[in-house]
């Protein structure tokens, strides 16, 4: 070998080492700024995954900076490459992929005999509008489907921030529009027995899916059955409710990520990040409304029992205002629907996580629904944390709670 290779070779094995450690630094820092309560499941695999999670957080921000690759490609990249693992399709299931009204869809049925039509279930996975995949989801539904001898569609809708609001609901909404046409015919599925259904931002779009097809669809196709929420995301007008500032820090999802994943959907513009999360985006006239749908007073004592502090009124600013006011419109804000609008919804399911951001979103839907008397089953996991769902039945991923989450899932589909 002579000099000049010796020198490039060397050259390059210190690049790497210092592109390593540069990192291991930020990941390390980035960690510190966590906070997992002692009463999380697994709290040290949750710890040891938030790393993993931020290594490729930052990982891909530092290409991006670059110019090799966008972050969010990386990070797709990855996790389907080395954390998404296909398994070949169990007995007693049959897993199609095809497309409904050109949208990407995976087909789970059951092949036990059925005396009659099956129930199904249309699925909408999370991944804040901007990771995720069928693949996410593949073991979940593979799970409700043959324990709960439904019949599931997996919608592979578009993400951000190649595409931005609303084609993600365009395209759950087309997606479930076309198998409740054809269920019966070509799938052996009552129409009138389909239930939609996902989790967190996909949660979102199953809530804000119902309440576009209360009003638009009346009388041309069988309405949802009902609604399953898995730790949904519901408003986006107060990122200040207990759960926010209790379980701020609390991996997989932190507060300002929430405001983050919004603005993702409706313009990609996250410099106002800082404004959601003070509040500054609400108008003066939509408040009184926010407060009474909003207010800590509708949660149980126990959700206050950690710990919250009310914020003094933030003022308004109309320009970011109008920068995002799409997302407090019901479509991208369920909870923040009428109640002429919220009184149109199916039979409800949702399961909230003690240490969620996000927990409290649920809850106060929940909360809406049944003071206009609809039927609501709720599950709370007192040691869950957002995200669990994702973790079942994943090899050394998997986290034991998790099995709850979804066989929770499977017992609520099994009653319609």
């Amino acid at each position: 070998m002579d000099i000049a290779t010796a020198i490039l070779i060397i050259g390059f094995a210190a690049l790497v080492a210092a592109f390593l450690l540069l990192v291991i630094g930020l990941v390390y820092s980035e960690l510190m700024n966590s906070d997992i309560p002692r009463g999380v499941a697994n709290s040290g695999k949750l710890h040891m995954v938030h790393g993993l999670f931020v290594g490729l957080a930052i990982a891909g921000r530092i290409l991006h900076r670059l110019g090799i690759c966008h972050q969010v490609n990386f990070i797709r990249w990855f996790v389907a490459c080395f954390l998404t693992r296909l398994r070949p399709v169990p007995a007693g299931l049959r897993v199609k992929d095809l497309k409904f009204s050109e949208v990407p869809v995976r087909l789970y049925q059951p092949t036990a005999v059925c005396g009659g039509l099956r129930r199904g279930l249309v699925y909408f996975h999370g991944g804040g509008w901007v990771l995720g995949s069928i693949d996410s989801v593949d073991e979940v539904c593979r799970h409700i489907a043959k324990e709960s001898e439904t019949t599931v569609v997996s919608v592979g809708y578009r993400l951000a921030p190649e595409h931005r609001y609303p084609a993600q609901l365009d395209d759950c909404e087309a997606a479930l529009c076309h198998f409740l046409s054809v269920a019966e015919a070509e799938f052996g599925v009552d129409a009138n027995r389909v239930a939609v259904g996902g989790d967190s931002t996909g949660a979102n779009m199953a809530a804000a899916l119902c309440q576009r097809l209360a009003r638009t669809q009346v009388g041309r196709l069988p309405f949802p059955r009902a609604q399953v929420l898995v730790y949904p995301t519901l408003q986006m007008a107060d990122f200040n409710l207990p759960s926010y500032q209790q379980n701020h820090a609390v991996p997989v999802l932190f507060r300002g990520r929430v405001a983050f994943y919004f603005l993702q959907y409706l313009n990609g513009d996250v410099s106002l990040c800082q404004d959601l999360l003070e509040g500054i985006h609400v108008p003066t006239e939509l408040k009184p409304s926010y407060k009474e749908w909003l207010s800590p007073s509708n949660l149980p004592p126990e959700c206050v029992a950690r710990g919250f502090t009310e914020r003094p009124a933030a003022e308004y600013d109309g320009e970011v205002y109008h920068a995002v006011k799409a997302g407090l419109e019901h479509e991208v804000s369920p909870l923040l629907a009428d109640d002429a609008v919220i009184q149109k919804t199916p039979p409800t399911f949702i399961l909230t996580c003690e240490y969620d951001v996000l927990r409290d979103d649920g809850i106060l839907y929940r909360k809406r629904l049944l003071d206009l008397k609809k039927d609501v089953t709720w599950r709370h996991v007192a040691d869950g944390f957002h995200g669990m769902m994702n973790f079942f039945n994943h090899s050394w991923l998997t986290f034991p709670s998790a099995a709850y989450v979804v066989d929770s899932v499977v017992d609520y589909m099994r009653t319609l």
